[in-house]
């Protein structure tokens, strides 16, 4: 089974695909969508649609693990950071692909055993369970393969 995680963001998107196979997880692919500040905030929002329809067409993932908004300290922000979501959500919706929906308190518990962890424990877990040679840079990428592997931990059909 494929699941694409997605960090949301406006100005970022983060993605990350691994293919599950029991409890062995492979790392498929793994980057960031990327929209220009200068754009008009519709079009970035399309612009990410378009781009994982393309994530999606390529590696077939049966399930997305999306990140849920937690806090944020900045309104504009959160609710920038939720129009991108929201694309994410309709886009796998459209695809038909399971919706796993995480907070990062939850991804952090699935990925390190602690929900408080710092973002450096998180990528070493990553890069430990996905037994890739280097960290997954940047943070977005990281973050969406670890809401990848919360999913397949979630997930009965998964395994």
């Amino acid at each position: 089974m494929i699941i694409l995680g997605i960090d949301p963001g406006f100005a970022r998107t983060g993605y990350g695909l691994i293919e599950v196979n029991g409890n062995n997880f492979k790392m498929i692919d793994y980057g960031v969508i990327e929209t220009k500040s200068g754009l008009e905030f519709n079009l970035r929002l399309k612009k990410i649609a378009e781009d994982l329809n393309d994530l999606i067409k390529k590696y077939k993932p049966l399930a997305v693990s999306v990140e849920k908004i937690f806090f944020c300290k900045n309104t504009k922000t959160a609710i920038d950071v939720s129009h991108a979501r929201g694309v994410v959500i309709l886009t796998a919706s459209e695809n038909n692909l399971k919706i796993f929906e995480f907070t990062p308190p939850e991804v952090k518990r699935a990925i390190t055993g602690y929900g408080k962890a710092e973002k450096q424990q998180m990528q070493k877990m990553v890069q430990i369970l996905l037994r890739l040679k280097e960290i997954p840079w940047p943070d977005d990428a990281a973050d969406a393969l670890a809401l990848a592997i919360c999913a397949a931990n979630h997930s009965p059909t998964a395994q």
